[in-house]
């Protein structure tokens, strides 16, 4: 696959263009867009770009980190504090994502999106209280593993690092994670699944698949 050099900004820039172009402004109707990557490619920070990208054209959006879903550390920690197994598929609350997240923005949806459901310093409940993210929005999720549920997003984005740049920006007390994202890059394949690919091996000179092709563009 051929890719580009560009900014986070640019990159930002051209993926809310999209975005827009792409959007049928049906009433009751939002857009949902997935960031994923693992915690050492900063999901978040072209969550935010991509915001205040979309804010700038009259969008509203919401930004929810997948963070903010993951299970009680009863449950996480069943089997150990570093099994890889549990952290695939037991760490995030993806029932909870489909409830409180996209449920509310299928179409003719309330809007109404919990932007987080637990903690993981304190392991309770953050009793957030709901957003109302109006119709014709922008919803933005990110973080770690996101792809191969189903989530119905709109556009996808999977943020690509090369396993020793994976190992070298992960801290030290989270690289027993290591194993967990080779097994995701091998059996999800985020990067042939993701609409859009990024690679930052180099954060300061990320290179892109560019945006997916509108359909009906010749």
């Amino acid at each position: 696959m051929k890719l580009e050099a560009i900014t986070w900004q640019r990159m930002a820039e051209r993926l809310a263009g999209h975005l827009d172009g792409s959007f049928d402004g049906g009433p009751g109707s939002w857009q949902r867009v997935g960031i994923d990557g693992a915690p050492a490619a900063g999901t978040g920070l072209l969550a935010g770009r991509l915001a205040d990208a979309l804010r700038l054209r009259g969008r509203s959006v919401l930004v929810v980190a997948a963070g903010g879903f993951l299970r009680p550390a009863s449950l996480r920690f069943e089997f150990g504090r570093e099994d890889v197994d549990a952290y695939l598929g037991g760490w995030y609350d993806t029932g909870a994502l489909w409830r409180e997240v996209f449920g509310p923005t299928d179409p003719g949806g309330s809007g109404r999106v919990l932007p987080d459901l637990w903690d993981p310093v304190t392991d309770r409940a953050t009793r957030s209280p709901y957003v109302e993210l109006p119709a014709g929005g922008v919803l933005i999720v990110h973080g770690p593993l996101l792809l191969g549920h189903w989530f119905p997003f709109d556009l996808s984005v999977h943020i690509s690092l090369s396993a020793g740049a994976l190992e070298r920006r992960t801290e030290e007390g989270e690289r027993w994670t290591l194993p967990a994202f080779a097994r995701y890059a091998r059996e999800t394949e985020p990067v042939a699944v993701a609409d859009v690919l990024v690679r930052a091996d180099d954060v300061r000179h990320p290179a892109w698949s560019g945006c997916p092709r509108r359909a009906g563009a010749g």
